[in-house]
């Protein structure tokens, strides 16, 4: 797949399609990561003489301006942290930020007139956003036939680190799921219990394997009887696969969902009546940062508890530290994943830290993400 290296893009127009979602608490920035993610690509283009036309989604604004959603405050922070103007929605200049593309419904309808539109900004097409990547969008897909197109700095460097991760894993191979539903990731444990030595099991789905296996879970948030056969499958298929799905032996318990319950920590098989399970325990830690620092690869998407809530934040941040611990190669994906090892402090600890969570999660299912396929099949210069 060609890259933004082999483009000819010196005094050309270049429309770069970013993954610029970033978190706002009305309109401050707090966490600016996918905003510096993106600025190798903006830098490379810049200083080979292109001028740029950036463009990305922010939220789910449901195809009509919002301006809660507005990318104006992710213009004002990339051009602080460039060091040069940058021009917002229809104002011009060398350097340009559209306004966020699901403002327009043909956006998401991946709607070829949407895509001609943006095409008419500029003579050559990047994308660099992997975090939509596994979207065939007007600005992911379908853009992509109509330009000369090539995949951005990001975007290569999130595709080699899957394939390295994928391809070829130096064993043994550790891979730490975490989350509320085992039906959400059973397709990411599916694949790694064909590839990996052990699974290692938190977050809420925990207690729907516990209630697969006839363990009392309280008032723990778990999956019914579909959602417990599902679990079900998945350890027996381990099993068959010499693959160890290996679940927590201690939680964390509350007596409610808050901040200020009451806490205890109990065995697994213990969880009192009425009472939540909202993290790993200490045994349980301690069980898997051992697995961890024996590791030699290592992915880990999801947390361990409710990472939100500092009593139950504890289970995710130890894994952050022994995964950034560990002399493994390191793959985080995820929200709350990468949320962790930031809050950690440890992210430049891992091999790779993803911006892509449905994306990653669809690349390790093995799944045909459409903006790659796109610029897979896009046109020679």
């Amino acid at each position: 797949m060609r890259t933004v290296r082999d483009l000819p893009v010196e005094g050309a127009r270049v429309l770069v399609r970013a993954d610029l979602n970033v978190p706002l608490d009305g309109t401050r920035i707090t966490d600016d990561s996918r905003i510096r993610a993106a600025l190798p690509t903006i830098r490379h283009l810049r200083g080979r003489g292109a001028d740029v036309v950036v463009c990305s989604h922010l939220g789910r604004p449901k195809g009509e301006p919002d301006p809660a959603l507005s990318l104006r405050p992710v213009a004002a922070r990339m051009s602080e942290l460039l060091g040069e103007p940058v021009a917002f929605g229809d104002e011009e200049g060398p350097l340009r930020l559209l306004e966020n593309l699901r403002f327009d419904p043909r956006e998401t309808e991946n709607d070829p007139g949407m895509a001609a539109e943006l095409a008419a900004l500029a003579d050559l097409y990047v994308n660099d956003a992997f975090g939509a990547a596994h979207r065939a969008h007007a600005s992911t897909e379908a853009v992509a036939h109509l330009l000369p197109a090539a995949a951005g700095l990001l975007l290569e460097a999130e595709l080699e680190a899957f394939r390295r991760l994928l391809d070829a894993p130096e064993h043994p191979f550790v891979v730490v799921i975490g989350g509320v539903k085992v039906a959400d990731k059973i397709g990411v444990i599916d694949r790694f219990t064909h590839m990996a030595d052990a699974v290692l099991v938190g977050g809420a789905m925990a207690f729907t394997f516990f209630a697969a296996q006839g363990m009392a879970v309280g008032a723990s948030r778990h999956e019914d009887a579909e959602g417990q056969e599902t679990a079900r499958r998945a350890l027996a298929d381990a099993a068959e696969r010499g693959c160890e799905l290996v679940l927590p032996t201690d939680v964390v318990v509350a007596d409610r969902f808050a901040a200020d319950a009451k806490v205890q920590t109990v065995a697994a098989d213990a969880i009192p009546e009425g009472w939540m399970g909202l993290d790993i325990g200490p045994e349980t830690v301690a069980s898997y940062a051992g697995r961890l620092r024996d590791a030699r690869t290592v992915f880990w998407n999801g947390p361990m508890g409710v990472f939100e809530l500092e009593p139950f934040a504890r289970g995710t941040l130890a894994v952050a530290e022994a995964v950034a611990a560990s002399d493994a190669v390191s793959v985080v994906g995820g929200g709350d994943s990468v949320a962790a090892v930031n809050v950690a402090g440890v992210a430049d600890r891992i091999t790779h830290v993803s911006t892509g969570g449905g994306a990653a999660l669809e690349l390790v299912e093995g799944k045909t993400l459409p903006g790659v396929a796109a610029l897979e099949e896009a046109a020679a210069v």
